[in-house]
């Protein structure tokens, strides 16, 4: 198999890993709720299950969120888009977001976040550690309960998050996912025999 070759420069360390998630991150303490866009989240281990996002120290959030130790990742549709920008650049210090992009909110089973019911799906957190890396903080985290919506559930009780519709962030930019190229395990997964084809041969 023939694969297309790159002639590279070379350039000093950077963040430039993309796509990444825009996630909407909401939190609360003490009465005061923010939510938020981190893109720099994901997936640390299955087995408990944990994740992670790094926030700058100056955000607002950073501040509910190291003093309640919870907060909510909700996935971002492509719906989002504008909320997940605006969500971006302005400070919850200056404005109620939720109110001003017209999200809403409901409890969550296990932590004191609020969930967003504009997202798909909502990824209930604690946090087990902060690690101070430099510009950023990481907050390591159990994910301790998800919700999701009862329309991605498909009749095996399946969550088909293919059809959410989800939104990708790449060098500044916001995409759509695009088509789907394969699954897990497709380059090796036996084909399945057309026995159906093969019965009527041989009548």
């Amino acid at each position: 198999m023939a694969y297309k070759t790159y002639t590279k420069q070379v350039w000093k360390g950077s963040v430039i890993t993309s796509p990444v998630p825009p996630t909407l991150v909401t939190s609360e303490f003490e009465g005061k709720r923010n939510v938020f866009t981190v893109a720099w989240t994901g997936i640390l281990c299955t087995q408990p299950p944990v994740t992670y996002i790094s926030v700058r120290p100056e955000r607002y959030s950073y501040e509910l969120i190291s003093k309640s130790g919870e907060f909510v990742i909700n996935l971002a549709t492509e719906e989002l888009t504008k909320a997940v920008d605006i969500c971006g650049v302005k400070s919850g210090r200056k404005m109620d977001k939720f109110a001003h992009l017209g999200l809403t909110c409901e409890k969550a089973s296990k932590v004191n976040a609020p969930i967003l019911v504009q997202s798909p799906v909502n990824i209930e957190c604690k946090v087990r550690e902060i690690v101070k890396l430099g510009t950023h903080d990481m907050f390591i985290a159990d994910i301790v309960a998800l919700d999701t919506a009862n329309e991605l559930i498909d009749e095996k009780g399946r969550l088909a998050l293919e059809k959410a519709g989800l939104l990708a962030y790449s060098h500044g930019e916001y995409f759509g996912l695009g088509k789907k190229l394969g699954s897990f395990g497709y380059s090796v997964r036996k084909k399945k025999k057309n026995t159906y084809k093969k019965r009527n041969q041989n009548q």
